[in-house]
Order: structure tokens, then C-alpha cells, then sequence
């Protein structure tokens, strides 16, 4: 009989792409699922993996029973919801992912407040680039992940994932201090103009929302420091270097140097929480989703 532990490093491969992405995504070590994976070929007397370049690709039989082990997969999903609701209590593994101001402005109290109210549910947070979130819940690599859209980028709807809405987080300008903008009430957008930015790299959407915006104005922005994380955005700005557009969410207390500025008409985030369809009776999924919702909105925003 097939061991499922084994089919699902294999699924897993099949779903990353690589047995170090598996293994990441399993909490394994990669030499843990090398010998899963050794493993099910020895049980199945099958060649399941082979060298393509630096890479590796999985065999026709392989990826036959990575597909079985999906289907395997969303029974056992389906049987687990079951079990969870008719016991009406949270419970079991619940896989999260955040995106970074979301896991670091809103997860911890939510995390936290459920660990006290449901001691048997085992949650393990994740954090990853938003605009991978949903794919993620779609193949069944987290159970549930916080997202958020802006106008510009609505939030892909794919069959078979569910969205709730959590809240609208507005963004502010940040500024050094001494700035013209410095103290004011509010800043609107067709005043931007001359300003130097700082700003999260090309494809990011807070880059692009920038741009547009700017351009929408009759600006071109002239982008003068790039850096992926807010906190390193801020402390550009405080350094005198430029200005940006920062999510409240997950900022924390401006630096010695930085100053907030209202922007009008303001930017805002839209924040998700988002589950696959099999397991929306999961008292986990459905209290989770709860909690982010009742914490909404956390200090800041």
C-alpha cells in the first residue's frame, strides 16, 4: 500500500517545483524528502525524479501519482473539516501566511488571543510576498493567508478560494522633518510634484500605484531609492534622502526624523483573509477568520 507521507513530498515537489521549495513548504530538511522520495520509488519500483539541467522534472509516473496524492489529499482535507466540525471546537494544524506589515502590525495579537481561547489549535504563520498568496491557498500549500489588493490591482478570484473582507488600511507621506510638507493637515496628490522618492522596486504594488499616480498628476516621479521593506523606506526618509508613501499597517512609531503626513485623496490597502472552498465549515478557518476581523483595526491604522 502506498504510504501518503510519501505521496505528499512528492506532491509537493510537483507544487514547488523542487524538492528544497517541498521542504520549505513541508518544514522538512530537502535530504527528509530526498528519502521520501527514495522511498516511494523503491515502494512503487518506479523512477520518479530526473536530472534536467540543474534542475530536476518529475517522470509521467510521478506526476501521475503527485496528481492521485492531490485527490488523496482533498478527501483527507474534507474528512479532517468534518471531524473538526462535528466536534464545534478549533483544532489541528491551520497553516497561515502574511504578507510582512500584516504579520508584523496584525498577526501577533490575533495569534496570540487564539492560542489562549483554543489551546488544541496548532497555527503556523509564514510570511510571503502577497501577490503569492492566493496561488499558494489554490494548491493547497497554506490553509489561509492574508492578502491585500488596491484599486489599481484587484484580488484574483480563482474557482475553489473563498475571500472575506478584514478592513481598509490608508497610507500616509512620510517626510523628513524640516520638509515643506512638515506639519501640514493634509498634502493633496497634484502637490507632489519636484519631490525625490523612495519606493518599493518596479512591480511591487505600492510601486506602481506610485507611478500612476504621480503620472496621473502631470509628475514624473523621480524614483531615487529602492528598498523592499517599509522600515528601510523610513529610514531613508529620516535620513533626509526623499519622500514615500507608507501602509499604516505594521509601521510602528516613526524614527527620530521621519514625520506623517496626511496624503488627500488618501491611498488605501484592502486587507483578505482567504481559504479554500473544501474547508470553509473548519471551525479553525472560520474562528481565525473571526478573530482577524474582531482585531481589525489594530493600533496605527
Amino acid at each position: 500500500m502506498l504510504d501518503l507521507a510519501r505521496l505528499r513530498a512528492l506532491h509537493a515537489v510537483a507544487l514547488h517545483g523542487s524538492v528544497a521549495g517541498a521542504a520549505a513548504a513541508l518544514g522538512y530538511t530537502p535530504s527528509a524528502v530526498s528519502q521520501q522520495i527514495a522511498k516511494l520509488e523503491r515502494e512503487t519500483r518506479t523512477t520518479l525524479l530526473e536530472r534536467r539541467g540543474r534542475g530536476i522534472a518529475l517522470t509521467e509516473e510521478a506526476q501521475h501519482l503527485a496528481d492521485t496524492a492531490q485527490q488523496l489529499l482533498a478527501i483527507m482535507e474534507r474528512a479532517e473539516t468534518t471531524l473538526e466540525e462535528r466536534r464545534g471546537q478549533p483544532g489541528g494544524l491551520l497553516r497561515v501566511a502574511a504578507f510582512a506589515s500584516a504579520a508584523r502590525g496584525l498577526l501577533p495579537g490575533v495569534l496570540a488571543g487564539l492560542a489562549v481561547r483554543h489551546p488544541a489549535l496548532d497555527i503556523r504563520l509564514t510570511e510571503v510576498d502577497p501577490h503569492l498568496s492566493v496561488d499558494l491557498v489554490a494548491r493547497g500549500v497554506t490553509d489561509l493567508a492574508v492578502a491585500h489588493d488596491w484599486d489599481i490591482a484587484p484580488l484574483p478570484a480563482p474557482d475553489g478560494v473563498k475571500q472575506a473582507f478584514i478592513g481598509a488600511e490608508r497610507c500616509d507621506l512620510i517626510v523628513p522633518e524640516g520638509h515643506a510638507f512638515a506639519g501640514r493637515a493634509e498634502v493633496r496628490r497634484e502637490e507632489l510634484g519636484g519631490q525625490r522618492w523612495v519606493c518599493q522596486p518596479p512591480g511591487r504594488v505600492c510601486h506602481d500605484w506610485l507611478v500612476r499616480t504621480l503620472r496621473s498628476a502631470g509628475f514624473e516621479p523621480d524614483l531615487v531609492h529602492v528598498a523592499e521593506e517599509n522600515h528601510t523606506l523610513i529610514a531613508l526618509v529620516a535620513a533626509g534622502l526623499g519622500v514615500a508613501v507608507v501602509p499604516r499597517l505594521g509601521t510602528g512609531p516613526l524614527p527620530s526624523g521621519a514625520v506623517s503626513v496626511p496624503l488627500e485623496p488618501a491611498p488605501v490597502r484592502r486587507v483578505y483573509a482567504l481559504w479554500r472552498s473544501g474547508a470553509a465549515r473548519r471551525p479553525a478557518i472560520t474562528e481565525t477568520v473571526r478573530a482577524l476581523q474582531a482585531h481589525w483595526p489594530p493600533p496605527g491604522c
